[in-house]
């Protein structure tokens, strides 16, 4: 194992020079600060966590809160993980995982025990009851998601209010006059919410008749929330509900619905799952790497507290008509 000694017989210096470059904690001349992190770069030297923490008072750990949800899609969810991880090893951090069923209590052990420097939030409903417990943290926050309401905390979100009105238009500019929007059951979902409101109201702008219905995970849900939704006699569906799109896809296959000839259908969800049927679907894509590698910048490098909003991007497939 390379030490901060063989750095420094690398680089002909003293291993306290070497600290220094390492922590900051003083000024270094530019020439000898090259010879230093050219040798850490050469010997492939990694600080001891405990020690570097101990220096700098920084672990460069990153706490993700993720869920564990029967209505949220699994492989998703572990997409959203691994992207936040490759984010976090590109800006020199580890990642310390924790799921939302643990609740405040998890978070204030994180805290008290200065086990992360930041903490990622995932899953954030309308009226998260994470958020008093996230203020009081002392540390940098980051919630992948937007609550009804500002909390004073930086977040980082797709924007769902446009892009259920990006739907809309889609479907209208198509020549469709009655649509139909499929989202989950958990009516405490923000992007939800935003997203089935622009939906909507953008829709009756359009002259078009829209209705909205929640569906659950399961199997028999999904069939009880077609028989709802075909009842209205719709040309076209939206599909904001991940865990839910296959079985709704597999069922009208079962019912004789042919996408797009019979039913053009728009998902909002991961490229990969928009790309991995028969039928290419039309989808408005929820950009996990963006969203990942922006919280990540925002927890090494934090900022006054904002939301930021990524715009959606709708890309055509064979699924619409």
């Amino acid at each position: 194992m390379v030490t901060i000694v063989d750095v420094a017989r690398a680089a002909g210096v003293a291993p306290s020079t070497v600290s220094y470059v390492l922590s900051g904690k003083r000024s270094i001349s530019t020439q000898t600060r090259r010879v230093v992190e050219q040798s850490i770069r050469q010997l492939g030297y990694h600080p001891h966590a405990s020690a570097r923490s101990l220096a700098t008072s920084r672990t460069n750990v990153l706490s993700l809160m993720a869920p564990l949800r029967e209505d949220l899609n699994g492989p998703g969810v572990m997409e959203f993980v691994a992207a936040v991880a490759t984010a976090a090893r590109d800006h020199d951090q580890d990642l310390l995982l924790l799921t939302k069923d643990e609740g405040a209590a998890a978070l204030r052990r994180v805290a008290s025990t200065a086990l992360a420097d930041a903490v990622i939030v995932m899953d954030v409903e309308r009226d998260d009851r994470r958020i008093p417990t996230l203020l009081s943290l002392g540390r940098p926050v980051v919630l992948i998601g937007e609550p009804a309401e500002p909390t004073g905390l930086a977040g980082v979100d797709l924007d769902f209010t446009a892009a259920g009105a990006c739907c809309a238009d889609h479907l209208a500019d198509l020549g469709h006059r009655a649509v139909a929007l499929i989202g989950p059951h958990r009516l405490g979902i923000a992007p939800a919410a935003r997203l089935r409101h622009s939906f909507a109201a953008t829709a009756q702008s359009r002259g078009i008749r829209a209705t909205t219905h929640q569906c659950g995970p399961a199997y028999d849900a999904v069939r009880a929330c077609l028989d709802e939704v075909l009842a209205t006699e719709p040309t076209a569906i939206v599909v904001h509900h991940e865990a839910a799109l296959p079985m709704v896809l597999a069922e009208l296959q079962r019912r004789g619905r042919r996408v797009p000839d019979d039913l053009s259908v728009v998902a909002v969800c991961r490229d990969a799952l928009a790309t991995s049927g028969p039928v290419p679907l039309t989808s408005v894509s929820i950009p996990v790497a963006e969203l990942a590698e922006l919280a990540v910048l925002l927890s090494v490098r934090p900022e006054p507290p904002e939301t930021r909003l990524l715009a959606p991007r709708l890309t055509r497939r064979a699924s619409t008509r």
